[in-house]
């Protein structure tokens, strides 16, 4: 059995407005506590602002595990360190091309109209950029940004659908 397992762990770029509204759902949360102690009904609104404020937080702290096992891609969503989602399971057979951002080799995709575009990467571009762009099954664009040892695994197992320029 020739199997390749390779894992790679990506940290999301938080934006600076989701970090200043965790920060003001936290202040309105504290500042209701404190009025509800001398009036209970505003005991409501500082939970419910307790509540948006857990939820824009597991949010804000965001990074993305790649998978790559045997010819298929998952991508997980991990939450504040500690609540881990299945994002996608990609399919490298339906792959038509994985090249970096800014390659040659996505010019011919460059006008395609595609119904759904996904982001996995960490969100910023880096010098030098090392996120990727693959395109899957036609309808579907996907940035993420895998390890250098990933993007070997998938070209040794695809040559002609994964390029490094």
């Amino acid at each position: 059995m020739n199997e390749t397992y390779v894992e790679c762990l990506v940290k999301r770029k938080t934006p600076g407005y989701m970090s200043f509204l965790k920060i003001l759902l936290i202040m309105l949360t504290v500042g209701f506590v404190l009025v509800g102690m001398v009036f209970i009904i505003a005991l409501i609104p500082a939970i419910l602002f307790g509540v948006a404020a857990y939820f824009v937080y597991m949010n804000t702290d965001l990074e993305y595990e790649y998978l790559y096992l045997d010819r298929e891609l998952t991508v997980d969503k991990v939450m504040a360190k500690s609540k881990r989602k299945r994002a996608a399971v990609y399919s490298l057979d339906k792959m038509e091309i994985v090249a970096p951002v800014k390659s040659w080799h996505l010019d011919n995709f460059k006008n395609r109209q595609t119904s759904k575009n996904v982001d996995y990467s960490s969100g910023e571009e880096k010098q030098p950029d090392k996120r990727f762009v693959f395109y899957y099954e036609g309808n579907q664009k996907v940035i993420f940004e895998p390890s250098e040892e990933m993007v070997k695994a998938m070209q040794f197992v695809a040559p002609r659908k994964v390029f490094k320029d």
